[in-house]
């Protein structure tokens, strides 16, 4: 996927973190990261945990936020990463309630996360993220407020919006 500017609104102070990237890594902006040991990854670099609940969970134990800046094969420069805030993302044709639960999607060969789609999922251990707009009819693309897990904003099941 291109570079797309995803974060649309939400805290501009204290919300980024500067991350190491492995010289072989590429990271597009928008791209949902991990954290794997001292770098970060896009989520589909995450080895295949076997499911797509299964991929979603261990994403979310190390996720860190999404990329603000790219890095190209070779690039060793660090790279801004936001933690929290409001994003829209890609999503499959789908209704949405504020608050429902949001997860990384998992491609269609049912083998890797997707870098810059997202679904909705049952279970908070699942989530990166809420909903933070509601849309009744279908929508391919979705407004989410991202909350780091590994930078101990996360998600709980129920908890409301705070990204202003």
């Amino acid at each position: 996927m291109a570079n797309k500017m995803r974060w649309r609104y939400g805290p501009k102070e204290g919300s980024c973190v500067v991350c190491a990237v492995d010289s072989a890594t590429v990271i597009e902006i928008g791209d949902l990261l991990y954290l794997d040991t001292d770098d970060v990854k896009p989520a589909s670099s995450q080895t295949d945990a076997g499911s797509e609940a299964d991929n979603q969970i261990a994403f979310t134990e190390k996720f860190v936020g999404v990329a603000e800046q790219q890095s190209r094969a070779g690039d060793t420069d660090n790279i801004r990463v936001r933690a929290i805030g409001v994003f829209e993302f890609d999503c499959a044709a789908a209704t949405f309630e504020i608050g429902d639960l949001i997860g990384v999607d998992e491609n269609s060969d049912g083998d890797a996360l997707e870098n810059q789609k997202v679904v909705k999922v049952n279970d908070s251990t699942q989530a990166i993220g809420l909903v933070a707009k509601r849309f009744t009819s279908n929508t391919t693309s979705v407004l989410v407020d991202v909350r780091s897990t590994k930078l101990g904003y996360g998600v709980k099941a129920g908890s409301a919006s705070t990204a202003n």
